[in-house]
C-alpha cells in the first residue's frame, strides 16, 4: 500500500489563518496598474525588466479582450531572461506563469521553450494557437527572492511570458511533501462546478476548473448552509458545495489524473463532503484504489465538514488507474467534490555558492547595465549568465568573469569573495583608480586582463611577481608597470605578461624618448653657433672694408668660435655618454630577463 492517509481535522484543531497575502500579479508587456474582474490588482512590467520587447496579441484572438492576456513580453537575446520578485525566506508560495501566444508575430507558429524558477528546471512550455496555457509550482522559498525565467531552446522559437502570479500559502498546507521538493500542478478540479473558481472565493487564488462529466456520473449540490473547510489544505467553500456521484450504489468512479506516459513521483489531494443529511438507513462508504488495489481506509464523507485524503511517496503514469469503489455495505454511490494532482520535482537546487552571489551583486550594485541579469547566476545548467562561466558542482562556483567591452566605468568593486575565479577579463572598459590588492590573493586565478582601462598607480607585487599568472595591463596610461621605475605604459607598449616569459616590457621606447630630443637639441645648438659665427664674420668683413681696424673684430670672432666649439663638444660628449649609458642599461636588463626566463623554463 502506498503511503496515503485519511486526514480528519476536527474543529478544535488550531489552524493558521485561511486568508493569504496576494504578493504580486505581473501583466507582462503592459504598463501601468489596474484591478481585474476578480478584484486582483495587476502591475505592468515596464519597471521590472529592461530586456525583451512588449507585444500585443492579434485582435480576434480568443483572449484578445482579456486585459491580462492581451499583451506579452518576448525575448530575442541572452541565454535566459528572468523576473525577480521579493519573498520571505522559508515561506511557502504558489507561483503561476501564463502564456498566451495569440499569434502576436502573425506567423501562426506557437513556440516551445524552457521555464525555470529559482535556478531549477520547471517545465518545457508548449504554447498553443488555441489559447492560454499556464504552469503552477508550489514550494518553500530558500532565499529572499523568487525568480521566474524563460530560456530559448529551439532556433527561431522565441520565449515569452504573458503573466506571472505569486501567492503566499500557509505553512501547514501541502505539508506531506519534503520542503526540499516542489509540487508541479497537473490538474485542479472542482467536480460539479459550473465554472472556474478562484480568488476571491479561494483566498489563496488557486484556480479550480470544472470537470467534464462523463456518462454514468451525476452532478449534485450540497444543501448544507455552511461547510467547515478547516482541513490542512483549506479548499474553498465554493468548491465543496458541489460534487459528482456515480449513478448507482454499486458503480465506481474512475479519476483522471493527466499524468505523463513515463512514471513520475506524484502527489494527490482529494476532498470529500456529504451533500445531504443521510437517514438512519442510508450509508455512503467507499475506498480509494490504485490499480484496483485498496489504498485507503473506508471513506465516509461528513456532512457540513470536509475529509481530505492525500497520496504521496509513489510513482505513477498515464497507465496507472485511480478509482473510488463502494464498500459492500454502502447504500449510496461514491462521491467526490474536488481533487488536486501534482508531480514532484527533483530535489531543489541550493543555488550558486553564496560567496559568488555576493561578488556578482557587488558588480550589479555598482553598474546599472548589469542589473538586468536575474535568476540564479549558474543554474540550471547550461543557462548561466552570459558573462560568467561556472563549475559543474552541485553548488556551482563562478570560475570566470567576461566583462570585456561592457562600457563599465569607475572603481573596481570588491568581489574578493569570489575565490574560485580562474579567469577575469575586464579589458576595454573605463575602470579607474588603483588595481585592487585582493586580485593577488585569489588562489585559483590564472588569467587577468585589465588592458585598455584607466587604472593608475603601481601594479601590486602580488600580481606582477606571480609566475603562474598571465597578466595583461597595457593601455592604461597612468599605470606604473614596475614599482622601481614607475614607468608609464601606453597603448603602444608591448604587453607585460607576469611570469609567462612570452612577452617582455621593452625599455627601448623610453631610450628613444630621451635620446631623440637630445639629438635635436644638439643640432639646434650647432645651428645656432653657426649662425652666430656667420653673422660675426660678416660684420668683421664689413668693418675692414670701411677702413676700420679689423684686429679687434677678428679677435672677437675667434673667441666666439672657440666658445661655441667648446659648448658643442661638451654637449656632444654628454649626449653620447647618456645614450651609451641607457643602451648599456637596456642590454643589461634584457640579458637578465633572458636568464630569468631560462631559469623559469
Amino acid at each position: 500500500m502506498a503511503n496515503s492517509s485519511l486526514v480528519l481535522i476536527i474543529l478544535t484543531l488550531f489552524i493558521l489563518s485561511a486568508s493569504a497575502q496576494v504578493l504580486v500579479s505581473i501583466d507582462c508587456g503592459a504598463s501601468g496598474s489596474y484591478t481585474d474582474e476578480n478584484s486582483i490588482a495587476w502591475i505592468g512590467d515596464d519597471d521590472l525588466i529592461q530586456n525583451g520587447e512588449s507585444k500585443v496579441v492579434q485582435s480576434g484572438n480568443a483572449l484578445s479582450d482579456d486585459h491580462v492576456m492581451s499583451t506579452l513580453r518576448v525575448f530575442s537575446t541572452r541565454k535566459k531572461n528572468c523576473y525577480t520578485i521579493l519573498a520571505s525566506k522559508g515561506g511557502q508560495v504558489l507561483v503561476r506563469a501564463s502564456f498566451n501566444y495569440g499569434n502576436y508575430d502573425k506567423k501562426s507558429s506557437p513556440p516551445s521553450f524552457d521555464l525555470h524558477f529559482d535556478g531549477n528546471l520547471w517545465a518545457t512550455v508548449k504554447t498553443s494557437s488555441e489559447g492560454l496555457v499556464y504552469y503552477e509550482a508550489i514550494y518553500v522559498v530558500k532565499g529572499d527572492s523568487i525568480s521566474v525565467c524563460v530560456a530559448q531552446t529551439n532556433p527561431n522559437q522565441l520565449p515569452f511570458l504573458s503573466a506571472i502570479e505569486v501567492r503566499s500559502l500557509g505553512s501547514h498546507m501541502y505539508s506531506h511533501v519534503d520542503a526540499a521538493y516542489a509540487l508541479f500542478l497537473r490538474s485542479r478540479t472542482a467536480y460539479g462546478a459550473n465554472g472556474t473558481i478562484r480568488y476571491s472565493d479561494d483566498a489563496y487564488d488557486r484556480i479550480w476548473n470544472p470537470a467534464v462529466i462523463g456518462s454514468g456520473l451525476n452532478m449534485v449540490t450540497s444543501d448544507a448552509l455552511f461547510i467547515d473547510v478547516n482541513v490542512e489544505d483549506e479548499p474553498p467553500q465554493a468548491v465543496m458545495q458541489n460534487a459528482i456521484t456515480a449513478s448507482t450504489a454499486s458503480q465506481s468512479i474512475a479519476l483522471g489524473t493527466n499524468f505523463p506516459t513515463e512514471k513520475v513521483p506524484i502527489y494527490i489531494t482529494m476532498y470529500f463532503s456529504e451533500v445531504t443529511e443521510l437517514g438512519s438507513t442510508q450509508k455512503r462508504a467507499f475506498q480509494f484504489r490504485i490499480n484496483n488495489k485498496p489504498d485507503s481506509d473506508t471513506i465516509v464523507p461528513p456532512y457540513g465538514k470536509v475529509t481530505e485524503l492525500y497520496v504521496s511517496n509513489m510513482t505513477a503514469s498515464s497507465n496507472t488507474s485511480f478509482s473510488l469503489v463502494p464498500t459492500a455495505d454502502s447504500t449510496l454511490p461514491p462521491l467526490i467534490n474536488a481533487m488536486e494532482v501534482f508531480t514532484v520535482s527533483d530535489q531543489l537546487a541550493d543555488g550558486t555558492d553564496s560567496k559568488d552571489v555576493e561578488g556578482l551583486a557587488a558588480f550589479q550594485n555598482q553598474f546599472d547595465t548589469l542589473q538586468d541579469w536575474g535568476g540564479d547566476p549558474c543554474l540550471p545548467s547550461p543557462y548561466s549568465w552570459d558573462w560568467i562561466n561556472c563549475s559543474a558542482d552541485a553548488t556551482p562556483r563562478v570560475t570566470a568573469l567576461y566583462l570585456s567591452s561592457f562600457d563599465l566605468s569607475g572603481p573596481t568593486p570588491d568581489f574578493s569573495s569570489m575565490d574560485a575565479l580562474e579567469i577575469i577579463d575586464l579589458h576595454n572598459n573605463s575602470f579607474n583608480g588603483a588595481i585592487p590588492d585582493f586580485l593577488g590573493n585569489l588562489p585559483s586565478l590564472k588569467e587577468l586582463n585589465l588592458a585598455d582601462n584607466k587604472f593608475s598607480g603601481p601594479v601590486p607585487s602580488s600580481l606582477s611577481k606571480n609566475n603562474k599568472l598571465k597578466l595583461v595591463v597595457s593601455g592604461n596610461p597612468d599605470l606604473c608597470v614596475t614599482g622601481k621605475s614607475c614607468t608609464q605604459t601606453t597603448a603602444g607598449d608591448s604587453t607585460p605578461v607576469a611570469g609567462g616569459g612570452k612577452k617582455k616590457s621593452s625599455k627601448l621606447p623610453v631610450i628613444l624618448g630621451t635620446s631623440i630630443p637630445g639629438f635635436f637639441v644638439f643640432w639646434g645648438i650647432v645651428g645656432l653657433v653657426a649662425v652666430l659665427h656667420h653673422r660675426r664674420k660678416s660684420a668683421a668683413i664689413a668693418a675692414h672694408g670701411s677702413g676700420g681696424t679689423p684686429h679687434g673684430g677678428a679677435t672677437n670672432t675667434n673667441m666666439a668660435d672657440k666658445i661655441g666649439q667648446a659648448v658643442m663638444n661638451e654637449i656632444k660628449v654628454n649626449i653620447q655618454e647618456q645614450v651609451t649609458s641607457e643602451i648599456s642599461d637596456y642590454v643589461h636588463q634584457t640579458v637578465q630577463n633572458d636568464q630569468q626566463d631560462g631559469r623559469n623554463a
